[in-house]
């Protein structure tokens, strides 16, 4: 099937006369994509100009075309497209440096991740459309790195007494903890995660207590500024940011522009998502210390360029459920969000949650095993291996 897709492609160049030859490609969970090689006084947009013409030739409902390097790809959705599976992806992974969330699969078949505190990241915009499944992606980046980070310094650590230096933290460098902090004003996207041991305090629903724990945060990174201290590091996961500044007003503005202005040096990183990621709404400061943009769906091209920050992405074309594309240092990267289903999720935060606590979870909270893939596993936090391995079917 594929071997006459690809002579599909080369017949309609040929016919066109836009000589070039597929010269391999990559099954993905929702596309097809097929490199092309031009000949060299191919002009790439009159490749481009036969979008419809290699859907029609394949059969299929549209086909995007695309340069990458000197190859152009052709790319041709699936009849039935395929989930990424979380755990089975986190269960292939190997060494992962730390405060790494999972996002999904690239467009090239490989496992997509981001390292928070990297310079070039520090904080991260997530926008699209209702079904675009941004909610669904601050879950998995959030369990992600829940599974990865031990606990241990969230005892009596409430965010209103958060210290540069706690108490509690004796830990090895390859167990080092992190505190997570989940924000939900509208109170349906974070629920599922309400157990996990990393929360500073519970998932925060309502908009004056959101602004007390900005405005603590904002404190924390005073301290730390001053003490020159990062650790532990600390993620904040807020859904529907609009909202919260719409509802907050100016002092939400206020504290979370400064905390996305110098937090990453004080080991603070925001993780948001908003359906319209505009300057009149967010704020010109709020919007412009977002270095990695995360865009599922959106309505136009005007709203893909608002969202992305440079225009040409193409997210208005994106199918949604989880189909995205990370913008960061001018470069994008189209990927499929990883999904955990929420009984996957009910049963790992669960098995969590006994680990750290020194119990055993019930055999009817938590069935089967699985070993790992040959090789080493994914390097986890103390503890976290057996939880994971307990919920991974």
């Amino acid at each position: 099937m594929l071997e006459y897709q690809a002579d599909r492609i080369e017949a309609v160049l040929q016919q066109h006369r836009v000589p070039g030859r597929v010269t391999g490609g990559v099954v993905t969970p929702r596309f097809i994509r097929f490199e092309v090689a031009p000949a060299l006084d191919t002009r790439i947009s009159a490749i481009r100009g036969l979008s419809e013409e290699l859907a029609a030739a394949l059969d299929a409902p549209a086909c995007r075309v695309a340069r990458q390097g000197a190859t152009v790809v052709v790319e041709v959705p699936r009849e039935k497209p395929g989930v990424v599976g979380f755990l089975p992806l986190l269960r292939g992974l190997r060494a992962v440096p730390p405060v790494t969330a999972v996002l999904g699969l690239a467009d090239d078949g490989a496992p997509l991740l981001i390292r928070l505190p990297s310079p070039d990241v520090a904080h991260i915009l997530v926008a699209g459309t209702t079904g675009s499944g941004k909610t669904a992606l601050l879950r998995t980046m959030a369990l992600s790195l829940a599974l990865r980070h031990p606990c241990e310094s969230v005892a009596g650590f409430r965010i209103s007494g958060f210290r540069s230096q706690p108490e509690t933290c004796n830990l090895k460098p390859e167990t080092r903890p992190l505190i997570l902090l989940l924000i939900d004003p509208k109170g349906r996207a974070f629920s599922d995660l309400a157990g996990l041991p990393q929360l500073a305090r519970p998932v925060i629903v309502d908009v004056a207590e959101a602004l007390e724990a900005l405005g603590s945060l904002v404190r924390l990174m005073e301290r730390r500024d001053l003490a020159g201290v990062s650790d532990p590091p600390v993620v904040v996961f807020i859904d529907e940011l609009a909202d919260l500044m719409m509802v907050g007003g100016a002092a939400a503005q206020q504290r979370l522009t400064r905390l996305v202005q110098r937090g990453r040096e004080a080991g603070i990183h925001l993780v948001a998502a908003t359906q319209k990621p505009t300057a009149a709404v967010l704020g010109p400061l709020v919007r412009a210390n977002f270095p990695v943009r995360i865009v599922g769906k959106v309505v136009s091209a005007e709203d893909a360029r608002a969202a992305a920050g440079i225009g040409g992405t193409g997210a208005e074309r994106l199918e949604g459920h989880g189909d995205f594309i990370a913008v960061a240092e001018g470069r994008v990267h189209r990927f499929q969000a990883a999904y955990i289903t929420p009984e996957e999720t009910r049963r790992l935060v669960e098995a969590l949650r006994a680990r750290w606590a020194g119990e055993e979870p019930a055999p009817s909270e938590v069935e089967g095993e699985t070993e790992w893939e040959a090789g080493p596993p994914p390097r986890l936090g103390a503890g976290m291996e057996q939880a994971l391995e307990e919920v991974v079917r």
